[in-house]
């Protein structure tokens, strides 16, 4: 997997991202913007506490602000840029908000998604489409095994099931409207938990260490014994972008793929939380709720078959849990000014280790 092989063809394309100033939608731009795209970018407006300001991308990406459920208006700013690939990000993307807001949860990871797909509907140019969705679309039985692409997608809760409800939608889509001698091509990649530094969302385990470390206060964990696929942000993101590449050159690529580590980086969030008490080196404490009874349902249990993307499309895991909590720490440990430099930084030890 030569990423700087890779990087280079990204040179000079004209990149679209949906939900650009989110934490993986962040460094999406980080990327692409140095290996030279043009990166376009529509989303809400940043939170103030976020990697996009603190990475100043608002000054490289060209932005709009607006609600992915607008269709004008994202019809509008599509038609604007004429994108070469697009990467769509948009979404509501915790559980619990998801229990809170379902309407609102639907609306934008349904509709969104809706939206898009048809702005390329109605494209005439060739473009590189791909739709990022969760490890949660499908149905959950509790395996011990890794789920494969072609099982039954059924997620238990209003966001895991909408981004099952987007997976449909992108595959209806694609058998309508999208044909053999289509130039769009499309695909659907369904990423493990993604964790790395700059991420400040509510009720995510990383987050919430990270707080707890810094305010010194003890950090409440709910599933200590729930196991996921955890990968650093890279990871998927540069799965993405050679998915999106590969798909560009032969459109019989196209398809859905899990992208996550195999049964090597699965680990429960009482590992998560033990990894990174031992890099943070502080006082960090925790304790873990006696009963999770009344509290919304969550899996307990859920690992990725990442078979299919490694075959296909040549991806393959780079960093260990350790590599992966110790730049996390990294990140949130440097000075504000120099968060940017320590993302760029990461990024680039991330393509140098991926050539070993």
């Amino acid at each position: 997997m030569d990423l700087n092989n890779l990087l280079y063809f990204y040179k000079g394309k004209k990149v679209l991202v949906t939900g650009h100033t989110g934490f993986k939608g962040s460094w999406l731009c980080e990327i692409l913007l140095m290996a030279g795209a043009e990166v376009y970018g529509y989303s809400l407006r940043p939170e103030e506490q976020s990697m996009f300001n603190l990475c100043k991308l608002e000054d490289n990406v060209h932005s709009r602000f607006a609600d992915i459920r607008d269709f004008t208006e994202l019809k509008a700013f599509f038609d604007f840029v004429k994108p070469d690939i697009v990467f769509h990000l948009a979404a509501q993307p915790i559980v619990l908000e998801g229990y809170k807001n379902p309407v609102e949860t639907y609306g934008v990871n349904v509709m969104g998604t809706v939206n898009i797909l048809d702005c390329l509907r109605l494209y005439s140019l060739p473009c590189s489409f791909v739709n990022i969705t969760t490890d949660k679309v499908y149905l959950n039985r509790e395996w011990e095994w890794g789920y494969r692409e072609y099982e039954r997608l059924d997620g238990y809760d209003p966001y895991s099931n909408s981004k099952s409800c987007s997976e449909l939608v992108t595959a209806t889509y694609k058998r309508s409207f999208f044909t053999s001698d289509s130039k769009i091509a499309i695909s659907t990649a369904r990423a493990g938990n993604v964790i790395g530094g700059g991420d400040f969302a509510k009720d995510r385990i990383v987050p919430d260490c990270v707080r707890a470390a810094e305010t010194k206060q003890p950090l409440i964990v709910r599933n200590p014994s729930s196991t996921r696929p955890y990968q650093h942000v890279l990871e998927p993101l540069f799965a993405y972008l050679l998915l999106a590449y590969k798909q560009s050159c032969n459109m019989n690529l196209a398809g859905s793929f899990n992208v996550g580590p195999g049964d090597e980086g699965c680990f429960s969030t009482l590992q998560i939380v033990e990894t990174f008490k031992k890099y943070w080196g502080e006082t960090f404490t925790w304790e873990t709720l006696k009963t999770n009874s009344g509290a919304p349902h969550e899996a307990n249990f859920l690992r990725l078959d990442n078979t299919k993307i490694k075959s296909e499309i040549g991806w393959r895991p780079v960093w260990s849990l350790k590599e992966t909590i110790s730049s996390i720490v990294q990140w949130h440990k440097a000075p504000v000014n120099d968060r940017q430099d320590i993302t760029q930084q990461q990024i680039n030890a991330f393509i140098k280790a991926s050539q070993i």
